[in-house]
């Protein structure tokens, strides 16, 4: 095969000096024509096989059950390894063609090494990224942050990569060109700073399972408070609720401290936790009128009995005088009330019972006393607990007037000016 190829090789020497061209311009026209010749060939062949390839790849892919060959074609596997003929191809011709043009053909060859270390590259990063899209479509990678996995492989192949190139580019020993890199290694960790602690960020969360794709997360320092999409090496994205996108660099998710939902989601419930203010001065000791009033509650009935024979037992004991209702033991309107609310909790099918439920008082402030309640809704979805969360203190707010108790309010422009106005009547 040499044979003939010199052969034809010679044909256009040969051709050119019968036509009165002179010998090494005849050899210098032969060289250029052979080359254009071969490139126009060659370019049609790589076309026709990257045809030939992709749609073999195609038949054999819609015969497989996997869907691993079907992510192969749409990463351009098969065009990338079309690719490998006409090289091989090339390499062969020119090194036969350019035999006798030593520099040339030196630096021809180091271009065309230096495209072969970039099919490479190319090569690889096509099987990564069909890897990473074939493990998205398994429930159990679903939530892994296997972009970010990508993007630090790619990283060191990419460095690797750049390796070769420069040492194909200047001849260089790599023992010598390691030395030298470590050398410079403190201009490199500054330049490559932020993405150095995005590796290593992106490591630890996957490694200590901080945040997961799909998780909920709050982070008020960036505003965001959504769901995460996308975990890279050096952001996570965030869709906020309101439909729009907040990025957030990955170190800050261990740097910072920001609120993950997932142990709600993961949990037999989601917490409520609310308070309403009762104004202080509508707190009192409650009467037999009262009592017999309240009775008519259902659901705080039972209690005022119970407790109502605690008192005179407890007060009989002691020898109370109950002529003023502060001596001994009493009840108040606000007791009555909080084991009225935490009966109804308890009376909600709403309500998880076997999370932790509790009615309580909080530290009296200016604006009265927090009654806060402290439970758990069965249903975790968003709307749905917003639903019930407003159904219970609608409930609430509509019970207190029947406690003869008031929820403190800010007054209004209306309720001053309807204040003067009665004040300015009284006064006339």
């Amino acid at each position: 095969m040499v044979l003939d190829l010199d052969g034809y090789l010679k044909f256009f020497t040969e051709y050119l000096k019968d036509l009165g061209v002179s010998g090494i311009y005849a050899e210098m026209l032969s060289v250029f024509l052979n080359g254009f010749i071969f490139l126009i060939l060659l370019a049609l062949l790589d076309r026709l096989l990257k045809r030939v390839i992709i749609e073999a790849f195609k038949i054999f892919s819609n015969k497989t059950k996997t869907s691993f060959d079907d992510f192969l074609v749409l990463t351009n596997f098969p065009r990338y390894i079309a690719h490998i003929i006409p090289l091989v191809l090339f390499n062969w011709f020119f090194t036969q063609l350019l035999d006798d043009y030593e520099t040339t053909l030196y630096w021809l060859k180091k271009l065309l090494n230096i495209y072969v270390i970039l099919l490479v590259v190319k090569i690889i990063r096509s099987i990564l990224r069909t890897t990473r899209d074939y493990f998205q479509t398994k429930e159990q990678y679903f939530d892994k942050p296997l972009q970010s996995y990508l993007q630090v492989t790619m990283l060191f192949l990419w460095a690797l990569g750049i390796f070769f190139f420069i040492l194909e580019l200047f001849d260089r020993d790599p023992l010598d060109f390691i030395l030298q890199l470590g050398a410079a290694s403190a201009i490199i960790l500054l330049i490559f700073k932020d993405t150095i602690l995005g590796f290593v960020a992106s490591i630890q969360v996957s490694i200590n399972d901080i945040v997961r794709i799909g998780d909920w997360i709050t982070f008020s320092k960036y505003g965001a408070d959504g769901n995460v999409t996308e975990i890279n090496l050096a952001t996570v994205k965030v869709q906020n609720w309101d439909n729009t996108y907040t990025t957030i660099p990955t170190y800050s998710l261990i740097s910072d401290s920001f609120q993950n939902w997932r142990g709600m989601q993961e949990s037999e419930g989601r917490r409520i936790k609310r308070a309403v203010y009762i104004k202080q001065n509508s707190v009192r000791f409650l009467t037999d009128d009262d009592l017999k009033r309240l009775k008519r509650i259902q659901l705080v009935a039972p209690y005022i009995d119970h407790m109502q024979k605690e008192v005179l037992r407890t007060n009989r004991k002691l020898e109370v005088d109950d002529s003023l209702p502060i001596n001994g033991l009493n009840q108040t309107n606000l007791g009555v009330f909080r084991k009225y609310i935490d009966a109804y909790l308890y009376e909600n099918p709403a309500i998880n019972k076997d999370l932790f439920l509790m009615v309580r008082h909080l530290p009296p402030t200016a604006q009265g006393i927090p009654l806060e309640i402290f439970c758990f809704s069965k249903d975790k979805r968003w709307e749905h607990y917003e639903h019930i969360q407003a159904d219970i203190f609608d409930h609430v707010i509509a019970a207190v007037s029947y406690f003869d108790l008031e929820i403190f309010e800010e007054p209004s422009s209306k309720d001053i000016t309807n204040f003067l106005t009665q004040r300015h009547v009284k006064n006339d």
